[in-house]
C-alpha cells in the first residue's frame, strides 16, 4: 500500500528534513507517527500526498511512485487520500454540509451522488444534526468531526491525520481518536502524526518514531516512548454499551 525506500529530502534553503527513510505500511494498518516538533513527521505525511517530493529515494502509494507521477495524475492520487489537520481548515462562510460537499464538487462529482454521500459522511462522524451549522457555531471537537467527514466523504483508501487532537481537550481527543479507529476498522489505512502521549500509550498501535529526520524506531503495538502505560482495549474489543451508550442485552 505505502512504501518509502531510502527517502531523503533537502529543502532549497539547505535544511535536510528527512534522511534515508525506509518505511512500509500495509493496507488497513493504523500507524502513529511520533517525534518532537521538526523531526520530520509532517514532512513524511506530505510526501504521501505529494505536497513535497523527495530529493532522493522512492515513495510508492498504491503501487505508484508518486514523486515520478505526471502532474496531470496527481489529482487522482489525492482522491485516494483523505487529510485531517490540527486547525480543521473549514471554510468559515460555508455550512458543515457545504464544507463536506466542497471536497466532492472539487473533483466534479455529480450533484445526485453528492447528495447521497454527504449525509452518510455526516452520520458517520455524528454530525447528521449539524449540517446547517457554520464552523463558528461548532465546538472544537465538532469542527474536527466535520473535517474528518470532509476527508472521508470520497471513501479514500488512506487517511492522513496531522495532529488531529492538538487543539482539543483530553476527553474530546479520545472521541476523535475513537472515530478515527472506527474509520480504520472499515478498512481505511490510517497514519496519525501525534504528540499526544496518552493516546499513543493507551492504544498501543504501530509506532514509527522520527528524530532529526531519521526513523529511529518502528515498533508494533508501541507506546510514545518504550515501556509506558498498559494498552487500552482496542475499539473492536470494547463492549457494545461503551460504543453506543446502549446497555448489553442479557
Amino acid at each position: 500500500m505505502i512504501e518509502a525506500v531510502n527517502v531523503s529530502l533537502t529543502y532549497e534553503n539547505g535544511v535536510q528534513a528527512l534522511r534515508n527513510v525506509s518505511v512500509r505500511i500495509q493496507k488497513g494498518e493504523f500507524v502513529f507517527v511520533v517525534g518532537a516538533t521538526g523531526t520530520g513527521k509532517s514532512t513524511f505525511l506530505k510526501l504521501l500526498n505529494r505536497e513535497v517530493v523527495p530529493t532522493t529515494g522512492h515513495v510508492n502509494v498504491g503501487g505508484r511512485d508518486v514523486a515520478r507521477l505526471p502532474g496531470r495524475h496527481v489529482p487522482a492520487l489525492r482522491r485516494q487520500i483523505g487529510v485531517v489537520f490540527q486547525d480543521f481548515r473549514l471554510l468559515p462562510q460555508r455550512t458543515v454540509w457545504e464544507n463536506v460537499a466542497f471536497a466532492l464538487h472539487a473533483i466534479g462529482m455529480a450533484g445526485k451522488e453528492i447528495r447521497r454521500r454527504v449525509p452518510a459522511a455526516l452520520e458517520m462522524v455524528g454530525l447528521a444534526h449539524k449540517g446547517d451549522a457554520f464552523p463558528h457555531q461548532l465546538s472544537g471537537g465538532e469542527q474536527q468531526r466535520a473535517s474528518i467527514a470532509r476527508a472521508i466523504v470520497n471513501t479514500p483508501s488512506i487517511l492522513l491525520a496531522d495532529e488531529p487532537t492538538g487543539n482539543l481537550d483530553p476527553e474530546t481527543s479520545w472521541d476523535i481518536i475513537r472515530l478515527i479507529e472506527k474509520i480504520n476498522l472499515k478498512g481505511t489505512t490510517v497514519l496519525v502524526a501525534s504528540h499526544d502521549h496518552a493516546i499513543v500509550d493507551r492504544l498501543r498501535r504501530r509506532v514509527v518514531e522520527f528524530e532529526a529526520g531519521v526513523v529511529v524506531r518502528d515498533e508494533a503495538e508501541g507506546s510514545y516512548r518504550q515501556g509506558n502505560a498498559p494498552p487500552l482495549p482496542r475499539l473492536r474489543d470494547w463492549p457494545l454499551r461503551v460504543l453506543t451508550g446502549v446497555p448489553d442485552e442479557h
